[in-house]
């Protein structure tokens, strides 16, 4: 039996400049506290010296949880689950969030951890947490995973919650002060629905969701979001859906509301672009003046042969391009995500993406374009066929620490083919402007000058002509001169579900 009602969670840094409070952590902090428990949350992307500061919470705490995505943030997670256990192996490490949801055996069986959380968080932690304070047995918590005698145990499922019925969020224990200082920008993340009805297969939602999507009403969204913004004083929120527009009457009446309320804030969505093209100029109007200034649209490739590859046969481009539009004429900003090598692609699909993503942003100015690597993610519908695509899978929760689209080589793109794609996706970049969440600390004479190699960076698209990229160098040099480009998009990190945290 342990006696302190002090919890400590530790997030890992996402390795970005556009930090925000953890959603997952929020999220399971509110029935902790209202339990009487007291919550320390420490961020190692605003907290210098985290490794000492969680070392000197711990001592007096009852456990440790940290909450994380599969990727780079599992570096820092291992090296403080180890330091912890260094100090007492016997004090009670839970892990949570996407990761160990999707791939709960092998990651408890990593010995510096007692406990994962799978799923949704909010019951299952109050639950094993209240166990460990008694020291009671947590057979029966539904939704976790434990070691007893060397042995592992996973408890039942438990069922999906309607977000509806779930608590608000802990945005008070979130330091937004030191996340301004950090990014330049006051703002946070807010979950309005969960699940997406479609399945494609690069998508991992439907490994927790089971693509049941469930919303919060249009009035609880004003009401709450409303009161978010004026009591941290945000000026931005980043509404991370995977789906916002499932319900287009839900979103129009959202819109009706918060102009009601006279919201100051500015807000973000994420939509599939079949959907938003069906938003008439008035609707997208009424989203403007509501406050939404971008939509964030998976159009995933500009070939039609990788798009039914993805099952995303569903999608055309006439209705990207009205899309595109209809936002534009709105005064909201596009914004689509390409995913690059995805099985299936060669170099003929891969010419016909970038000629789409020249034509788009020449057809709708102020159109911007994101690309990542294609990597199958644990819960993904084509996580299952890596064996049979060549792809050898990490066997440990350390291993999957490099298992990044920035970093990832795939066996039908590595050496020669890989450098070029990478040197694509760079001129990409500095050939149209993309409007990050941070800050931009350019100066007029950066801007310029990146505004005259935008130029010549079109010329060798247009063309596949990569040979001596002094573009890049100087871009490189520029880069010197600004804070603007994170190590990795905060848009990636909102395309995790915050209720699969701990």
């Amino acid at each position: 039996m342990r006696k302190s009602r002090k919890i400590v969670f530790f997030f890992p840094s996402f390795a970005s400049s556009e930090a925000t409070a953890p959603l997952g952590i929020l999220a399971v902090a509110t029935p902790l506290i209202r339990a009487g428990f007291e919550v320390v949350l420490i961020d190692s992307t605003i907290t210098p010296n985290f490794k000492q500061r969680v070392l000197t919470e711990v001592r007096d705490a009852l456990c440790l949880g940290v909450s994380l995505v599969t990727g780079p943030m599992i570096r820092e997670t291992v090296d403080i689950a180890k330091t912890v256990k260094a100090w007492d192996p016997d004090f009670p490490i839970i892990l949570g969030g996407w990761h160990p949801s999707l791939l709960p055996k092998q990651t408890l069986e990593a010995p510096y951890l007692d406990y994962i959380v799978r799923g949704q968080g909010e019951e299952a932690l109050l639950e094993l947490v209240q166990h460990i304070a008694n020291g009671s047995a947590p057979d029966f918590v539904a939704g976790i995973g434990f070691k007893r005698d060397g042995k592992m145990i996973m408890t039942p499922e438990r069922p999906l919650r309607p977000l509806v019925d779930m608590p608000p969020k802990a945005y008070q224990i979130a330091d937004f002060d030191a996340y301004e200082r950090s990014c330049g920008r006051r703002w946070a993340m807010y979950t309005s629905s969960l699940a997406c009805p479609f399945n494609c297969s690069y998508c991992t939602n439907s490994g927790v969701y089971g693509r049941k999507w469930n919303a919060l009403p249009p009035e609880q969204f004003v009401e709450e979001t409303v009161d978010l913004s004026r009591r941290y004083a945000l000026e931005m929120l980043w509404i991370v859906d995977d789906n916002f527009l499932v319900d287009l009457d839900r979103a129009r009446g959202i819109a009706e509301g918060l102009v009601r309320a006279n919201s100051h804030y500015r807000w973000s969505i994420q939509g599939t672009t079949n959907l938003t093209s069906r938003l008439s100029v008035e609707d997208l109007k009424l989203l403007s003046r509501a406050g939404l200034h971008q939509i964030c649209q998976g159009v995933d490739s500009g070939s039609q042969t990788v798009l039914n590859a993805m099952h995303k046969d569903w999608q055309d481009f006439e209705s990207i391009h009205e899309s595109a539009a209809r936002c534009l004429a709105a005064g909201i900003r596009p914004s689509f995500n390409i995913i690059f090598a995805f099985p299936g692609e060669g170099r003929k699909e891969r010419r016909e993406t970038v000629r789409f993503m020249m034509d788009m942003c020449r057809r709708h100015p102020g159109t911007e374009f994101w690309t990542n690597i294609f990597t199958p993610y644990p819960g993904s519908p084509i996580f299952e066929k890596t064996e049979e695509l060549g792809i050898e899978v990490p066997k440990s929760l350390e291993a999957w620490a490099d298992f990044f689209p920035r970093y990832t080589k795939l066996p039908w793109l590595k050496g020669a083919e890989h450098n070029r794609l990478q040197v694509t996706r760079d001129y990409l970049r500095i050939a149209f402007d993309r409007i990050p969440i941070a800050t931009d600390k350019r100066g007029p004479i950066t801007r310029l000058a990146q505004k005259s190699i935008s130029f010549p960076a079109r010329w060798r698209l247009d063309r596949d002509i990569y040979k001596f990229p002094v573009e890049l160098w100087l871009n490189n040099k520029l880069k010197k001169y600004t804070a603007m480009k994170p190590a990795v998009d905060a848009k990636r990190l909102a395309n995790t579900p915050a209720e699969a945290a701990c």
